[in-house]
């Protein structure tokens, strides 16, 4: 088995900078880093992980806490940030907290227990103050898809109240007054978050805030379909429907379907998140898109830069939803709109 030394002696180099290498020291030019990695596959050389992590105090692992692991707004998330650490040689533990803060706690736990040497945490159930605490222990603390001032240099987050703002606006725009809102549940901050950017468009528009047409529902397809069903079933005067993402959107389509709807003449429909199915849904959804791909990627750099001081490009903490522009919204029309979303 071949050792570091025959590296060094092979490559030319000390085996300093063997190490360097191993460890994706910045310091070391991409010549000398070719050299180093043709002596290492010439010579078969497989670094000891177990002996790297002793010399180093580094385990080459990062530990992500996200709240779920299926659906495609989550896959894309791990996806992103995997792809990054990959791409440098470190590896990435994933757990899951379900939204329930102790399951969170536990996660938590666990990525602390494993010797990461960072954690990148999506939390919807815990405190700010308890992520603050957290924060000033040993393992570096990161955040995604959420923003706490006093961590606001480890934060990567969305203008959800602005993304919240603008699908309702898109619904204004195409003449739409009476607007339903199925919300998700509000102990998470971005669902809070997109339902104040909706009463924000409403009030720039003059348009009163009605409590009857909100539903809170669960991001799921589930909550989706209940939310528009609840609306029918009170008879609610509506042409329109905002979904706080897309599987409740999803969900709320095919119940309008189911009851009849013509989509999008009798009712618009616009949801939030723009994930991949969006665009094979019919009609197409209209959506809001959320680069959480992008965010991974961007969460991941960051610790690549303040962990192990690898060079990286520059950091975007702050990331603004934009309208996708699909066929699920028409404008508004007195006739089948209003006798069909009230019927």
């Amino acid at each position: 088995m071949a050792t570091i030394y025959q590296v060094s002696e092979l490559a030319g180099v000390s085996v300093a900078t063997v190490s360097r290498v191993l460890n994706n020291n910045a310091k070391v030019s991409d010549r000398t880093r070719e050299k180093v990695e043709k002596a290492m596959q010439e010579l078969g050389y497989r670094p000891n992980s177990i002996a790297q992590s002793l010399a180093s105090n580094r385990t080459n692992s990062v530990g992500v806490l996200v709240a779920e692991i299926h659906g495609p707004f989550f896959g894309a998330m791990m996806s992103g940030i995997e792809s990054e650490f990959r791409a440098l040689g470190k590896h990435v533990i994933f757990t899951t907290g379900h939204s329930n803060e102790q399951r969170e706690k536990e996660g938590i736990d666990f990525l602390i227990s494993r010797n990461c040497d960072a954690l990148i945490v999506h939390s919807e159930a815990l405190s700010d103050a308890y992520l603050r605490k957290l924060s000033k222990g040993n393992t570096p603390i990161f955040l995604i898809s959420r923003h706490i001032s006093e961590l606001a240099d480890r934060c990567i987050s969305l203008d959800n109240e602005h993304g919240g703002y603008i699908a309702t606006k898109a619904l204004i725009d195409q003449g739409h007054r009476d607007i339903a809102y199925i919300s998700g549940p509000l102990f998470k901050s971005d669902a809070n978050q997109r339902l104040e950017g909706h009463k924000r468009a409403l009030a720039e528009y003059n348009i009163a805030f009605d409590q009857d047409l909100v539903y809170y529902g669960d991001f799921q397809e589930t909550g989706g379909a209940d939310g528009l069903k609840y609306f029918i079933d009170s008879k609610q005067h509506f042409t329109a429907l905002a979904c706080g993402n897309d599987e409740m959107a999803s969900g709320a389509m095919k119940l309008a379907r189911e009851h009849g709807f013509s989509l999008p003449d009798d009712l618009s429909i616009i949801g939030f998140d723009n994930v991949f199915f969006t665009s094979y849904l019919y009609p197409r959804l209209s959506t809001i898109n959320n680069p959480v791909d992008d965010m991974g990627h961007m969460v991941a750099r960051m610790v690549l830069k303040d962990v192990y001081q690898c060079k990286t490009k520059s950091i975007q903490r702050l990331f603004t939803p934009s309208y996708v522009p699909r066929d699920s919204l028409a404008p508004y029309a007195t006739s089948s709109s209003a006798r069909k979303a009230s019927s």
